[in-house]
């Protein structure tokens, strides 16, 4: 691999971590409670539409990097978040003043994110990756488990409208997003090598 193509696949590598920073921010925060009452059903779902479509960006930039396989599950995951949160949006805004309800994670999307995070557990310990990549990759499992568990948690009980646990709903929600936002800046983070050439270059 020349040197011009692995600054080009940094950067885009770069670009996919930013995006999913900014997409986890967007869950984070869409999924407080007291910010979702502040904001409304209807902005509040934008936002949670806005957070899939920078995840899908993310998980897009990252398709065709080497040793990124698992990205390619995690972008169809990111498809199915899209389509959740758009149908969200649509009912809140039918719902007019009623409010409607907020997205909750749905089970096919958390299943990929599962799927892809294991993947790339695996594949960075094959490549006995750093310290760095490790911590990246642990994140994001846990994160996918708590999308998980928010799935689960979200599954609406037969003949009601209540959800089978909203508080993992919640908790699950916030927690996995915290966790891929967390996962997000430790790959924005200069690479243990980059600093070293950096600083023999002076």
């Amino acid at each position: 691999m020349s040197d011009g193509g692995g600054a080009g696949e940094r950067r885009r590598l770069l670009l996919s971590d930013a995006s999913f920073a900014v997409g986890s921010v967007c869950f984070a925060v869409a999924a407080l409670p007291s910010i979702a009452a502040a904001l409304g059903a209807v902005v509040t779902n934008v936002v949670f539409v806005v957070g899939s479509v920078f995840f899908t960006l993310g998980a897009g930039l990252a398709l065709g990097v080497p040793d990124r396989s698992s990205s390619v599950i995690q972008f169809v995951g990111t498809l199915f978040f899209n389509v959740s949160t758009s149908q969200a949006l649509i009912a809140a805004i039918s719902a007019g003043a009623k409010g409607g309800t907020g997205w909750r994670p749905d089970a096919f999307g958390s299943i990929c994110f599962l799927v892809s995070s294991v993947l790339a557990v695996v594949a960075v310990a094959r490549q006995r990756g750093s310290s760095r990549d490790r911590a990246g990759v642990w994140l994001n499992l846990l994160g996918s488990v708590l999308f998980g568990f928010a799935a689960v948690g979200a599954f609406v009980l037969p003949g009601t409208d209540a959800l089978l646990s909203p508080f993992w709903t919640g908790v699950g929600t916030v927690g996995g997003a915290l966790c891929f936002l967390a996962a997000a800046v430790i790959g924005l983070l200069p690479a243990p090598g980059a600093q070293r050439a950096a600083t023999a270059s002076k």
